[in-house]
């Protein structure tokens, strides 16, 4: 229902845009009118891999899982808004690990005592983010360690590492799709498009109607593209309007509006006691970003003349190694309750702070 409210805000930030009420207008009505949008490309994806069968449909599950954010970032990325994406990209991996994984836990866990999920699957993905986060670390650390290393080089090294998490990202797929899917079938005996064939079949409903799930997949996909380059165009007088940093607004901002897909699913299904799909979801999300998107932007990047490098600031990798190992920490054990959830989102918020303080901080040293 609130999502149904929120396309209203598709017009008024057109309105806000060509009427020229002002670039915050524009921001907040723009950022507002991709929510709902968000949410209908996922729900399009589900319908459409439920006609397409569980392999064709989770690859477009993964494919399309982030499209929203992947837009946000090509668009600002043309634009020359370099910081803002990384920062987009660490505030991603942040955001779904904390945020998501947090509220979903905690309220999960408020209605149940304790869930579990299948450790085998956490234990993978622990696994996986860990490859990711050392694959994000090391132009960072070549670039603080040798001296005189020049942009070209990082950019070519960050090439090289976008290409190999790419083919892993694919061998992932590969393994918990064919290879040894049984292990995995606990997640997709659960998962939204099963449960969304299933009740169809339940309720006698006639079979999806894949022309128009595809026709709301374009046409949404298109809008999130048009409301993102009002997004992006407004963003920098609009941030500097409400006294927030491009930092802040890459890693914070940005993420929560292209993550309500997830953010509504992950707790949605942890308060049915789907924790295994929650987890999945959430975790699922983070290494789609580290290991699809942010090698994706890096070759579009070098393709489009747009140089784009996995060179991070200190603070945003010192945040997603936080977040790694933390929401490992917490799931390595399959089992959750409503006192870890607090302890993401104790983390998310303190990370927040620090990013929104960060240039006081600078400025005092």
């Amino acid at each position: 229902m609130i999502f149904r409210v929120l396309l209203l805000f598709i017009p008024i930030s057109f309105a806000a845009h060509f009427l020229e009420w002002g670039e915050l207008t524009v921001f907040i009505t723009s950022g507002l009118a991709i929510l709902p949008l968000a949410a209908w490309m996922g729900t399009a994806t589900e319908e459409i891999a439920v006609v397409a069968g569980p392999t064709l449909g989770g690859l477009m599950n993964a494919t399309f899982g982030n499209a929203t954010e992947l837009i946000i970032a090509l668009i600002a990325l043309n634009a020359g808004l370099v910081d803002v994406v990384k920062a987009s990209i660490t505030g991603s991996i942040i955001s779904n690990l904390l945020l998501v994984m947090g509220f979903a836990m905690l309220l999960g866990g408020l209605r149940y005592k304790e869930q579990k999920f299948i450790p085998f699957v956490a234990r993978v993905n622990a696994s996986l983010m860990n490859l990711a986060v050392i694959a994000i670390l090391l132009p960072t650390a070549v670039s603080f360690t040798a001296n005189g290393i020049n942009d070209t080089s990082l950019e070519y090294l960050s090439i090289g590492i976008a290409v190999v998490l790419i083919v892993v990202y694919a061998l992932t797929l590969l393994f918990s799709m064919k290879t040894h899917s049984y292990l995995y079938d606990a997640v997709l005996a659960e998962s939204a498009q099963a449960e969304l064939a299933a009740e169809n079949l339940a309720e006698g409903e006639p079979e999806v109607n894949l022309g128009l799930w595809i026709g709301v997949l374009l046409g949404a996909t298109l809008l999130v593209a048009v409301e993102s380059e009002l997004l992006v165009d407004s963003l920098s007088v609009a941030t500097s309007q409400l006294g927030l940093t491009a930092l802040f607004t890459g890693v914070i901002l940005v993420p929560i509006i292209g993550n309500a897909a997830e953010h509504t699913t992950a707790v949605s299904v942890a308060l049915k006691d789907k924790m295994d799909l929650s987890v999945s979801v959430a975790v699922g999300s983070s290494l789609q970003i580290a290991m699809f998107v942010a090698p994706i932007l890096v070759l579009v990047g070098w393709i489009m003349g747009k140089p784009m490098d996995l060179n991070f600031k200190p603070l945003e990798l010192l945040a997603v190694i936080v977040s790694v190992f933390i929401a490992n920490s917490i799931s390595s054990d399959g089992r959750s309750n409503w006192l870890e959830g607090i302890m993401l989102l104790a983390t998310y918020t303190v990370l927040g702070l620090a990013f929104y303080f960060h240039p006081v901080i600078a400025g005092i040293g």
